[in-house]
């Protein structure tokens, strides 16, 4: 198997500016134990939060937006307001497939992502770790 062309690493350090979380409308996929560490971080019963707070889609079920397409946890002034129990999704970017199949297509996800390519060097290892916890 062949090493992948980020081999040395790339660098990330998450600025908190809120881009990946606001914006135009997507999907931010939970499971059942994500809603359950929500609803205890939140002090809400799961059921409580899957009916607030998420909606069904085909391939599962996401975090509701608000109107303006933010996620309905980002707050403009104090950001993620579930930080500390973020999904999967959210702690693994921007190491995401999609995102990393290509050097061109991490200088597009640099363009977009203030903390792509600044910060810390994460190593290969670590990226492909964080690839494998959900495909994106």
């Amino acid at each position: 198997m062949s090493e992948p062309w980020y081999q040395d690493g790339l660098r990330f350090r998450c600025t908190r500016c809120g881009h990946c979380c606001t914006g135009e409308p997507g999907n931010v996929w939970v499971n059942t134990e994500e809603i359950e560490a929500i609803a205890e971080f939140r002090g809400e019963t799961a059921p409580e939060v899957i009916a607030l707070y998420t909606r069904s889609v085909s391939r599962g079920r996401s975090l509701r937006e608000k109107a303006n397409g933010d996620c309905v946890f980002y707050d403009r002034r104090e950001g993620c307001t579930i930080y500390a129990v973020r999904p999967r999704q959210c702690r693994t970017w921007p190491f995401w497939e999609s995102n990393v199949r290509t050097a061109a297509a991490w200088q597009q996800t640099c363009k977009v992502c203030p903390g792509s390519g600044q910060g810390d060097l994460i190593p290969a290892e670590e990226i492909t770790r964080r690839l494998n916890v959900i495909r994106l």
